[in-house]
């Protein structure tokens, strides 16, 4: 074959790796229209395109995919699980056609509440409007939900589908015409501003409730992995990111309420009554460990001014002290740094530092304290299985109602150092997916492999460069500068984050 012809579809599925990855389905106009995840990328990619496929192959949706390849790309990787990982990633980050196809037909329950409606009602569906509901979800266990469903009527006294309320002629509303008044122990008799609160009330506890199932999802998904049950494992990843993505949806839309300038004062005094602070905390700082059992171990610093974010002053720390999976000394270590930095620069420390975990957390964030002779400011723990509020002294754990406008903005606070603890991790296992590339260039050894990155900053930096500025690394001549340029140019290029 002439060197300078382009390499065909089948020719480059034929060269592609026994090895674990994700690929890239392509239509004619080079639009990715599939992602796909690998035990091994030659046998799983080839299976597309064996012999008489297209029309044996029963789901249309899976037929007319095949019909649309016109070039597939590769990324290898180390293992199933990171490959997993990869998938998810790519899949939010460039939304395919044919995978959102495929798991429309899977759709798991949401909770609608309809704000147009005099007296809303909290209502189950599988598909999600753009309108003036608030959604809640998605929940892959519909029992569960549905037993919180009417957990909730009978704590919070609102309504579900089945519901028949009349108005009276007072303007008032009777919500059932049976005995479930005396069953529910709640008002039947309710003007219209009266069960609005009864849903305020009811939404906050279901988004606390949204917030501790997604801890849940995320346990159950890195034990499928772990498990080498990669199905169940990907179908948990898909609805864990698309819980995360509701939720935040939630607190976008807090952001924008024209009344939170009001609201974020009023709960700011809230915060200060209930954990007897001397003062409204103004400024407050959140941290969060994040790691991928144990690798990865990445922490984030978020700071909230008046109760909203002030991201020019959050901060992200790798820790490195040691190796390994200890949450308590990776605390200890960043409370330790970040402080010791505002001593030395001699800046005010914030009026509430809130620790994300429970009891040993925040004892290893007050070592880092005494271990730098510092008086702490207020100092508390939040816990997320049932939003509880560790102290450091001997105060008993307080657990606030979930509607409570201080555990509120407590709740923002502790999501967004989650979010960009994640978000952290999640950039340095993708820095380290593209590295990785490295790793099966022969004659590369750890000090050569080191000193390329050191010099360079970055992988695309590396592949973007000429064989005579590889040639200016130590241990690097000519020759073996041209290999890995040609060798670097065989590999596609992974997406950097973000992008």
């Amino acid at each position: 074959m002439n060197e300078n012809q382009p390499i065909t579809l089948k020719e480059k599925v034929r060269a592609l790796p026994d090895k674990p990855g994700v690929y890239l389905m392509k239509d004619r106009l080079g639009r990715i229209i599939y992602v796909g995840k690998a035990r091994s990328l030659k046998k799983r990619v080839s299976s597309y395109f064996q012999r008489g496929r297209a029309s044996t192959v029963q789901q249309p949706k899976i037929r007319a995919l095949i019909d649309l390849i016109a070039d597939v790309d590769t990324m290898e990787v180390k293992s199933e699980p990171e490959a997993l990982l990869l998938e998810g990633k790519l899949i939010k980050q460039w939304r395919p056609r044919y995978n959102t196809d495929f798991t429309d037909d899977k759709r798991f329950l949401l909770v609608r509440v309809d704000l147009g409606e005099d007296l809303p009602r909290f209502r189950l569906t599988r598909l999600k409007k753009e309108d003036r509901s608030r959604y809640f979800g998605p929940f892959a266990h519909s029992g569960l939900l549905r037993k919180t469903l009417a957990q909730m009527r009978r704590q919070f006294g609102i309504l579900l589908p089945d519901s028949t309320p009349q108005k009276l002629p007072d303007g008032t509303w009777q919500l059932y015409d049976d005995v479930r008044e005396e069953i529910y122990g709640t008002g039947n008799i309710v003007t219209t501003e009266d069960y609005r609160r009864r849903v305020e009330e009811a939404c906050a506890f279901l988004e606390g409730k949204s917030r501790e199932w997604l801890e849940t999802l995320r346990a159950e998904m890195t034990a499928a992995a772990g498990k080498h049950e990669f199905e169940k494992a990907a179908e948990l990843r898909d609805v864990v990111f698309a819980l995360e993505e509701t939720l935040r949806k939630t607190r976008r839309f807090e952001r924008i309420d024209p009344t939170r300038p009001e609201r974020d004062d009023e709960a700011l005094q809230a915060l200060q009554a209930a954990l007897k602070l001397a003062a409204p905390p103004r400024t407050m700082e959140c941290f969060d460990i994040s790691h991928i059992s144990g690798t990865f171990v990445v922490a984030s610093m978020v700071h909230f001014a008046d109760g909203k974010p002030d991201k020019d002053n959050y901060r992200r720390f790798q820790i490195k002290s040691f190796i390994g999976n200890d949450d308590y000394r990776a605390m200890e270590e960043v409370v330790g740094r970040r402080y010791r930095r505002l001593a030395e620069e001699k800046k005010p420390l914030p009026d509430l530092v809130v620790i994300d975990g429970g009891r040993g957390q925040i004892g290893a964030a007050l070592k880092a304290f005494l271990a730098l002779d510092l008086t702490p400011p207020p100092l508390i723990g939040l816990a997320k299985q049932h939003e509880t509020i560790i102290f450091p002294d001997e105060r008993p754990p307080l657990n606030l109602p979930l509607n409570h406008p201080g555990l509120n903005v407590l709740q923002r606070l502790r999501d967004e150092a989650h979010r960009f603890a994640n978000t952290y991790n999640a950039n340095l296992r993708s820095q380290k997916i593209r590295e990785s590339v490295l790793d099966d260039f022969s004659g590369l050894g750890r000090v050569r492999r080191a000193a390329l990155l050191a010099h360079f900053g970055s992988i695309d930096k590396l592949r973007a460069a000429s064989v005579d500025e590889i040639a200016e690394v130590d241990g690097f001549g000519g020759k073996l500068a041209a290999e890995l340029q040609a060798f670097l140019n065989q590999r596609p290029a992974p997406p950097s984050p973000g992008t």
